[in-house]
């Protein structure tokens, strides 16, 4: 199983590589886009895509991409917790 994040394409950086700057939770990094260009990539500007290894992988809508970012958040979250409470665990213990 793969996960790909949402990303942004905000700029065309290398049209003969078919690369883009993609801004993923606020950090930019360079992607490839060939899987999923279709046309002129500077259509590509704007669009959401899930990013998984430094490749768009699938365009989706924005309202897609924000229910993965916030559900992404959600697993961190519950990821933390379930941290926070292990080390109390191992604390009781003595650990």
């Amino acid at each position: 199983m793969c996960l790909g994040i949402p990303g942004q394409i905000v700029a065309i950086t290398d049209e003969t590589r078919q690369m883009a700057m993609a801004e993923v939770s606020g950090v930019r990094r360079e992607v490839n886009v060939a899987c999923v260009a279709q046309g002129a990539l500077e259509g590509l500007v704007g669009q959401w895509a899930l990013i998984h290894v430094g490749f768009a992988m699938s365009l989706i809508d924005e309202d897609e991409a924000e229910k993965t970012l916030e559900a992404l958040r959600d697993l961190g979250e519950a990821q933390e917790a379930l941290e926070q409470m292990a080390a109390g665990d191992a604390a009781l213990a003595g650990e």
